[in-house]
């Protein structure tokens, strides 16, 4: 494969799936962005996550209202955040570089692209695997029994066999291409409205009707309410802080800017509304009926009579999850292997690889202590969050919305900074992060803890304006058409 020299003091060569694609080649339309996060929002963390909300005595109006607030947010810092990637057509980690240096983006680009998104990818696969579990052994009982006691490391045949099924389901996604990926997400859109809007309805009729749910009485939040509130609004948040520093990726096939803005933040809107509805719905709906919440949609799939409707919607929860683990966790992977080994690796092998590795951290183990997992998931979203902040202020505040094309790819050198790496930022991600997650070791910062992506976003935010320099030189006119990469060459 062609590729094009970089900097002489990198004495590395750039692959071609990392370079800017021509505005020509973009495929990506209004329908594509409006679905892309569907799957994301519909999946079964999503669920229990909401189920925690009513656990710390929310009511349903404030339940309600932080779903759609954390929406609006999430709207339109997405639609911010893809603003470079469809303005220059660059994945989101040769994007990294011009915030955090040539050298120095490697390491966000660790955290998110590679500890967070195999991490991610384990877990949402493991997840996806249950509902594999459930629809065979629906159609074919016998399956549930394959193998009597033999286990993997805790995970028994019929677990294995829907793990490595769901597992090369993913891979199969990710060597279609983005044009496959596209072309799924607007097609789920319409499955996602139908099963999870038909599960909202079963379980108000099981409540009794829409007045019941609505009259919920909550055991009350104890401690100082807003914080709680605001701490809920921040954990919706953080569960999209991964794909908010990734949103290049995707944006960088947008046929215009206004498509991925406007589709992006309508989507997000939209897709949260239903969430909203089916969630409060099945939640409460389930406690009215059974005296208990159920906070997984899978036991709540479990419940209903009809092998068919059972089937449906197993399937499309199979199919929400394969949504978020290819846009959020396996996409932003391979563009980042592939940056780190850019002479050995193109998107689609370090894809692999990523999915590879998720097999061999054997999630189903790490899922066995939901205090390890949470932990885990809390230090690296209270660690993304302050890199979002950075790279928001570093293209809207400090660069004015230009990159220098050359400085990125060619011999320019506009983003070495210091020995390759941007110190202001370096020092930003450590001071926002520490102040993010000190909560978690000294009680008297806990709320900063509890509300760790607005903490962290608005923190790094803030600071890196104050004290970050202009790259030494980004030309006026700041696309080069000499260095972009067609839709073929690709």
């Amino acid at each position: 494969m062609e590729q094009i020299k970089a900097r002489p003091e990198q004495e590395q060569t750039i692959s071609k799936d990392l370079l800017p694609i021509k505005e020509e080649d973009r495929k990506w339309g209004f329908g594509n962005y409006f679905a892309l996060w569907m799957g994301s929002v519909h999946n079964v963390p999503a669920y229990i996550t909401v189920g925690g909300f009513f656990a710390l005595g929310l009511s349903v109006g404030q339940v309600f209202w932080a779903i759609m607030l954390a929406a609006i947010i999430l709207g339109v810092l997405f639609s911010l955040a893809g603003h470079s990637g469809a303005k220059y057509g660059i994945p989101s980690t040769m994007l990294l570089k011009t915030s955090f240096g040539t050298r120095g983006s490697i390491v966000p680009g660790v955290i998110r692209g590679v500890i967070a998104a195999i991490m991610w990818f384990g877990f949402q696969t493991y997840t996806g695997s249950l509902a594999v579990t459930i629809l065979i052994g629906k159609l074919w009982p016998t399956y549930l029994t394959l193998g009597g006691d033999w286990n993997f490391f805790g995970l028994n045949l019929p677990g294995l066999i829907s793990f490595l099924l769901f597992w090369a389901v993913n891979v199969l996604f990710v060597y279609g291409g983005m044009g496959i990926i596209g072309k799924f997400t607007k097609i789920l859109s319409p499955i996602i409205y139908l099963v999870f809007g038909g599960m909202a309805i079963w379980a108000i009729n099981l409540a009794g009707g829409i007045g019941p749910i609505l009259d919920y009485v909550p055991k009350g939040i104890e401690g100082n309410e807003l914080l709680v509130f605001l701490g809920c609004i921040s954990a919706l948040l953080a569960t999209f802080a991964a794909p908010a520093v990734s949103l290049s990726d995707f944006t960088r096939e947008a046929v215009s800017q206004k498509v991925q803005s406007i589709g992006q933040a309508s989507g997000m809107v939209l897709s949260y509304l239903l969430f909203a509805f089916a969630s409060i719905a099945i939640i409460v709906g389930s406690e009215i009926a059974f005296g208990t919440p159920i906070w997984n949609v899978l036991d709540v799939v479990e419940k209903f009579d009809s092998t068919f409707a059972i089937a449906v919607s197993v399937l499309t929860i199979c199919l929400t999850t394969l949504s978020v683990n290819i846009t959020g966790n396996i996409v932003p992977a391979g563009y980042q292997l592939a940056s780190l080994f850019p002479k050995k690796l193109t998107f689609k092998s370090g894809a692999f690889i990523a999915a590879v590795v998720g097999i061999i951290i054997m999630p189903w183990k790490l899922m066995e202590s939901s205090t390890s997992i949470f932990l885990f998931l809390g230090i690296i979203g209270g660690l993304l969050s302050p890199i979002l902040g950075i790279m928001l202020s570093h293209y809207f505040v400090v660069a004015k919305k230009r990159i220098d094309l050359d400085g990125l790819y060619g011999s320019s050198g506009t983003y070495h900074y210091q020995n390759g790496f941007n110190m202001p930022a370096i020092i930003t991600l450590i001071v926002a992060g520490v102040i993010s997650l000190i909560g978690q070791f000294v009680p008297v910062f806990k709320p900063l803890y509890d509300m760790s992506f607005f903490t962290g976003t608005i923190i790094a935010f803030a600071l890196y304006s104050l004290i970050a320099k202009k790259p030494a030189s980004i030309p006026v006119e700041d696309k080069n058409p000499n260095i972009t990469a067609s839709r073929e060459e690709l």
